[in-house]
């Protein structure tokens, strides 16, 4: 024991004069290299840095609904007030030339989800009546096929927090009401909030809502009671307890299978079933205050940007605006020039605005990447009345169901990327919404899928001016099924030619809208097939107002000719899948989702929520 101390105190004595030594020598450097030290210092403090803070940039995916290209500032429209979106583009890249994959919302998601031509994944329609191109319930089978990859689950393989924050429309449950066999958290999105259908002309204003809120949960109270005496009565019977005649016992049953079926009859409109918001996969409100909706996506948008400061996060805010019936706040009602239709895209404006105000709040504003952009051209044919209820597109010809005209598939796009992405720039070249998911998978080194064609195009290097042109060379719009037109722009050329196979016939002379039947159809006796086809250059007449033949156009059989080629080559790589959208699109009671047990499915759990502070 006394040696092992001895020893102790011997080697500790030995450890501090090995200390001195030390001390004596940094001192010796402090005195002679000052700056040597320093320096050293600042190096240990940027490794520290470096470590802490995640070179990913989070991303923040903004898409409007039926927002033509015409509605904003910085696009031509002088008469709109769009000053967030607008200040977006002055600080980052502006595309002039893009497209979407489809003009209808289902199929157009379905691509930019995807990064494929709907077509390739069944999310395309053969049939005639064009209003059943989307998905035209919560109650159909249909849906995104599970197989499918999209851009939040190729960056959810390298660590990005995945979020969706408003409308999906891209199906929901397959066999019962409870599967979710289509729910976003099923496609790469660790959360979601909003609203998984879209807006109808039943989801707003709805002046009986409070009314039927409140006798539907008094109606299954009382139901609860009646079942309760029921279970009673029927046990006090079988236990020889209470003495009652079955006829009492089965007549309560009938009871409440009656009120049950009157109740469920009395709820015929799709506000009921389809105009509902989720917060993951429970139901928060059905049928929703479409009114309110836009604040309470604004509120979960800032919660998510904040819980998720420390990245990198993926962020696709989907909006309910501006489609019809335009649900806007008394606050912006009678704001603009454009009676309700203007209103609403003021709204979605400064909205806009508040989601990037998160950003910078956060201390993101160097960090993550902003893209915006709408689902397809605006919708000429909402109106009532001479009230114009659609968007603008500008220039171009058609709008909304119309996938050959430019109108119908011309959208907003920009960039901003600060430090990376040079502020003010244009790009003229083609671009589609397809381009998002090889994109974001090029930029955090994620690989695209080896087992499907992959339709989009890395934009990167575009947007960075590494390379002056488009990596497309032919673009092909389908409408539905049916591939109306095809656009070429050759290598390392600025013209652009566009061949149409097939047109809408619109249903007036003069008219560029299908008023009659509200869309467009893709085939039937209301198309115009083209043969020879029609050619335009798009790099001279983007409006396509004047068509070239053989006597106007020397190139024309060459154009035509090449672009049948690649037609061909095309269609070879298409193979059969399942129809989604064309033979999975009926509506089946059981499938519809219900917030309690069915059918008093009426809840509210947002009130109080409603109201957001920046």
């Amino acid at each position: 024991m006394e040696h092992n101390k001895k020893k102790w105190v011997e080697e500790n004595k030995e450890e501090r004069e090995d200390e001195e030594v030390e001390e004596k020598k940094k001192e010796k450097i402090k005195k002679n290299h000052p700056v040597s030290l320093l320096t050293l210092i600042l190096v240990l403090k940027t490794c520290v840095s470096t470590e802490v803070m995640d070179p990913r940039p989070n991303i923040l995916l903004i898409m409007a609904d039926d927002l033509g290209i015409g509605d904003l500032g910085c696009y031509g429209n002088y008469t709109m007030r769009t000053p967030n979106i607008d200040g977006l583009a002055r600080d980052g890249v502006r595309l002039t030339q893009n497209i979407a994959a489809e003009s209808m919302c289902t199929p157009s998601r379905a691509a930019f989800l995807t990064g494929r031509y709907p077509v390739r994944s069944g999310m395309a329609s053969n049939k005639v009546d064009r209003s059943k191109a989307v998905f035209t319930s919560l109650g159909v089978p249909g849906g995104l096929p599970r197989n499918e990859t999209t851009f939040a689950a190729i960056l959810k393989t390298k660590g990005y927090h995945t979020g969706l924050i408003g409308k999906w429309h891209q199906g929901l449950n397959c066999k019962s009401r409870w599967d979710h066999c289509h729910h976003p958290m099923n496609y790469g999105f660790d959360y979601y909030y909003g609203m998984p259908y879209t807006l109808t002309s039943s989801c707003w204003p709805d002046p009986s809502r409070h009314m039927e809120l409140s006798i539907g949960n008094k109606l299954w109270l009382c139901m609860q009671l009646v079942a309760v005496a029921v279970v009673t009565l029927a046990a006090g019977k079988l236990t020889g307890r209470i003495s009652v005649p079955w006829s009492l016992i089965f007549g309560m049953i009938l009871f409440i299978f009656l009120l049950s079926y009157f109740w469920f009859s009395s709820l015929s409109s799709k506000l009921y079933w389809n105009c509902l918001l989720m917060r993951g996969h429970e139901i928060s409100e059905q049928s929703m205050k479409a009114q309110r909706a836009g604040s309470l996506m604004l509120h979960e948008a800032v919660s998510f940007i904040e819980k998720n400061r420390g990245g990198p996060f993926l962020l696709f805010f989907s909006f309910l605006h501006v489609h019809t019936p335009l649900p806007t706040t008394e606050d912006f009602m009678g704001t603009s020039q454009h009676g309700l239709y203007g209103d609403n895209v003021q709204e979605m404006d400064y909205l806009v605005g508040h989601i990037l105000d998160a950003i910078e709040a956060n201390g993101l504003h160097n960090k993550t990447i902003v893209y915006f952009a709408s689902d397809h051209g605006g919708h000429l044919e909402a109106r009532k009345g001479h009230v114009q209820y659609g968007g603008w597109n500008g220039i171009f010809k058609g709008g909304k169901g119309m996938s050959g005209w430019e109108g119908g598939i011309r959208v907003p796009g920009i960039f901003r990327w600060p430090g990376v992405l040079e502020a003010g720039k244009l790009i003229n070249e083609p671009t589609s919404l397809m381009d998002i998911l090889p994109t974001l998978a090029s930029l955090v080194g994620a690989p695209l899928p080896q087992d499907r064609v992959i339709d989009g195009r890395d934009l990167m290097p575009l947007l960075k001016g590494e390379t002056q042109h488009s990596e497309h060379e032919f673009l092909f719009h389908y409408c539905g099924t049916y591939l109306h037109a095809v656009r070429w722009k050759p290598k390392d050329s600025d013209v652009v030619w566009k061949v149409h196979y097939v047109t809408p016939t619109f249903n007036h002379k003069g008219e560029q809208a299908c008023y009659e039947t509200i869309f467009c159809q893709c085939t039937g006796e209301n198309v115009t097939h083209h043969d020879p086809p029609l050619l335009f250059e798009l790099s001279r007449d983007p409006a396509e107002s004047t068509s070239l033949s053989r006597d106007t156009e020397p190139l024309y059989d060459l154009v035509v000719a090449t672009v049948e080629d690649a037609v061909k080559q095309h269609r070879e790589t298409l193979t059969p899948v399942p129809q989604q959208v064309s033979d999975y699109n009926e509506d089946i009671v059981w499938l519809r989702p219900c917030c309690g047990v069915f059918p008093f499915c009426l809840c509210d759990k947002e009130s109080g929520n409603e109201e957001f502070s920046s």
